[in-house]
């Protein structure tokens, strides 16, 4: 690809335009080129956007080698997390998911249900005292996901000053990052400004934050059924140790980030559909109630849930929290007479994928059934992937559908609920796909 001096200002152009709303500008952009077209990221980086499912498959899967996190995005994101699963690449980042991956098997989970299930009893207790109530469900989905994850992560008690510390942290870090990738030629700016430097300083308060848990942990040498525990004992093969405190922060950074963000926003665009759909939750309650009666769930119920599941997954393919993701090419590749020269991002829109009327029949309707089990087996591969695709697949997948498990199961069936009239609900694409002013519900309290 030449970038030149026109292709520079339409780049800019639409960077301006679409900062706030590059979801629409892609979807224009597939109705007008076709389903991969190219362009340029802020007047800097070459970049081809495609939805077509073989391209991804090949760019995430049959040529993953090739493609590494596409530098000019993922340098600024190790700046602020580290150097941890999401952020790594290469032979580091290999070494790091063989270690980390079989501390999420199935006792490890199990024994976090109990964590997760005290955190939504106690998130309840804002509600406490009401029969009927308006809320903003999305700020309530953040807390209770971020604590959901922090107590997953660190089970012993932290000061909840220290928690809201670092829940606030990671939104302001966000919104920075975004407009530091959507607008790179601001970033001289954001140094000059002292922008750049104020933020680091919140990072590294935040990383000080998590730093002391670890110390504290170590010196203890106190056993914790949490994940934290998990980081500790895992050992490398070749040398038998474990990871240094840097190390631990780093991951426990992205355990943290990823694993309440992504969460929370599903949870959220999944209470505003079912707002609109009251069949679906009769038949998810339904499924509760027969599954669970009265009691709380325990792992074990939680594979008895396929509608539930089904709501789920149908919730993160209209809203799905990971819209996009982007690989660079190492060398000079080709997919079905579409070169792809050294050097290009390649954008790959996920929330265009999820809405193809190729793939989906009315793909903007709310149908849990598409992911009963025989539907589910007839998806054309790579054209749903909520938590990404290939050997970076998502490791805390299985985590996130417990969490959204047990709070569904828990609000459904104590609450009805439904969207307050006269309210905008819109998207704000960030590094996930938010609800741009909040989702406002009504709740009343089921007799």
């Amino acid at each position: 690809m030449k970038l030149d001096l026109i292709d520079r200002i339409k780049s800019i152009r639409y960077a301006l335009k679409y900062a706030n709303d590059p979801i629409t500008g892609m979807m224009e952009n597939f109705e007008k080129y076709g389903e991969t077209y190219s362009g340029y990221l802020g007047a800097i980086q070459p970049m081809m956007v495609t939805k077509n499912p073989e391209i991804v498959r090949h760019v995430l899967q049959k040529n993953h080698r090739n493609y590494i996190k596409t530098p000019m995005i993922f340098d600024k994101l190790r700046r602020f997390l580290g150097n941890g699963l999401l952020t790594s690449e290469g032979s580091y980042w290999l070494q790091q998911r063989r270690l980390i991956q079989p501390g999420f098997h199935r006792q490890r989970l199990e024994a976090l249900v109990e964590i997760m299930d005290r955190v939504i009893i106690d998130s309840e207790k804002q509600l406490a005292g009401k029969e009927e109530m308006e809320i903003d469900i999305y700020p309530m989905m953040m807390r209770l996901a971020f604590d959901m994850v922090s107590r997953s992560l660190f089970s012993t008690a932290i000061e909840e000053k220290k928690l809201d510390f670092l829940s606030n942290s990671l939104t302001t870090l966000q919104s920075f990052l975004v407009q530091q990738i959507r607008q790179p030629y601001l970033n001289p700016w954001f140094r000059i400004s002292g922008q750049l430097q104020e933020k680091l300083k919140l990072s590294q308060a935040a990383d000080d934050i998590l730093l002391d848990i670890i110390s504290q942990r170590r010196a203890s040498q106190e056993e914790h059924h949490d994940l934290l525990q998990m980081l500790l004992e895992s050992r490398y093969e070749e040398t038998g140790e474990g990871m240094t405190d840097q190390q631990l922060l780093d991951e426990s950074n992205i355990i943290i980030t990823a694993g309440h963000e992504t969460s929370a926003n599903a949870l959220s665009w999944i209470f505003y559909l079912l707002a609109q759909h009251p069949l679906e939750v009769e038949k998810l309650r339904t499924e509760l109630e027969t599954v669970l009666g009265d009691r709380r769930p325990n792992f074990a119920d939680l594979r008895q849930l396929p509608y539930t599941t089904q709501v789920i997954e149908e919730g993160m393919r209209l809203y799905p929290p990971a819209w996009i993701t982007d690989r660079q090419s190492v060398a000079d590749d080709e997919i079905n007479g579409v070169h792809i020269p050294k050097g290009t991002m390649v954008v790959l829109m996920i929330y265009a994928l999820h809405h193809d009327p190729q793939h989906w029949s009315d793909p903007a309707a709310f149908r849990p059934e598409r992911f009963a089990p025989e539907a589910k087996k007839k998806l054309p591969p790579y054209t749903y992937l909520p938590f990404g695709g290939g050997p970076r697949l998502c490791i805390g997948n299985n985590f996130a559908m417990m969490e959204m498990q047990l709070v569904l199961a828990h609000y459904i069936r104590k609450y009805d609920f439904s969207l307050v009239q006269d309210q905008a609900v819109e998207m704000l694409p960030l590094v996930t796909l938010r609800p741009k002013k909040g989702i406002q519900l009504s709740l009343r309290k089921i007799a």
